[in-house]
Formats: structure tokens, sequence, C-alpha cells
């Protein structure tokens, strides 16, 4: 039974590594695997996908639901994070009593819709080294949505 196992693992390992290693191609030369990811929008570093968007406050509200468990809107009440009270056009990193990461701090960002749009599709990737934890919404939809809903409930 001990036997079985090594070479259980290495033609799983070996399985794995021949299906993350292949990529569909046509026969006729073709790149047909790579249109998909070449036509893919890049809405972080493209704020005018934002400015396409109307955003939806009463669906903002069901997105906000994820970001209550560390946030608040009301002014005096910081919890895991910072409250967004007043988020839209205040500089990050300002909360008084709220302690940030530095990477946020030395960020020079303030944050307009733009720039939040950018941050909620993924934190990690606008400021390296935020303790922020969330992973981020990519669809552009929802960002709006819930930029929309930070705007009708203290958010600016």
């Amino acid at each position: 039974m001990i036997r079985f196992r090594p070479v259980l693992f290495l033609t799983t390992t070996a399985l794995f590594a021949l299906g993350a290693c292949s990529k569909p191609a046509s026969e006729d030369g073709d790149k047909a695997g790579a249109s998909s990811t070449e036509t893919a929008p890049d809405t972080a570093s493209t704020p005018v996908a934002y400015a396409s968007l109307k955003g939806d406050a009463a669906a903002g509200e069901a997105a906000f639901a994820q970001c209550k468990v560390c946030h608040s809107l009301e002014e005096s009440k910081t919890m895991i994070g910072p409250n967004l009270h007043k988020i839209i056009d205040r500089p990050a990193g300002s909360v008084p009593g709220y302690v940030y990461s530095a990477a946020l701090k030395s960020s020079g960002i303030v944050w307009s819709e733009d720039k939040v749009f950018a941050y909620l599709e993924k934190p990690q990737a606008l400021v390296p080294g935020t303790k922020m934890s969330f992973a981020g919404y990519p669809d552009p939809q929802k960002r709006a949505d819930l930029i929309a809903w930070l705007k009708a409930n203290g958010g600016s």
C-alpha cells in the first residue's frame, strides 16, 4: 500500500502539469487560444470604463453587505477597517485613530470615484502592501453600483 502512494502522486502531478501547460491552438496557425485574453478590458487602468457605467444604489447595497463586516459609514465608528464616511474626495490614510499600512498612508491617493472603482477591483494591485485583505470585485458594474450606494449613504 505504501508503494502505490508515490506512484499515484507522480501520476497526479504529471497529469496536472500536462493540463496546466497545454494551450488550445487552431490547426491553421492563428492564435485562437490568445484572443480571449487579448480582448479583455483592463478596467483598473481605464477610468473611462467607470464613467461609462451608471451605478444602481439599490444593487450597491447588496455589494456593501460584504464591506460592512469591516467598514462603517458612521463618521465616528472605526472597525477592522476605517470608516467610509465621506470617502469620496478624502485623502487615503486620513481617518484619525485608524492605523493604516505604510503603503496606503504614503500612496498619495485621493479617493475619487475613479480611484475607488480601481481599488475595489483589486486592492493589492492598486496599493501593493495594503493591509486590506479583500480580493476585489472583478465585475465593473458591481463596483459602480457600490460607489452609487456609498454616495447615497454618506460616502460623499
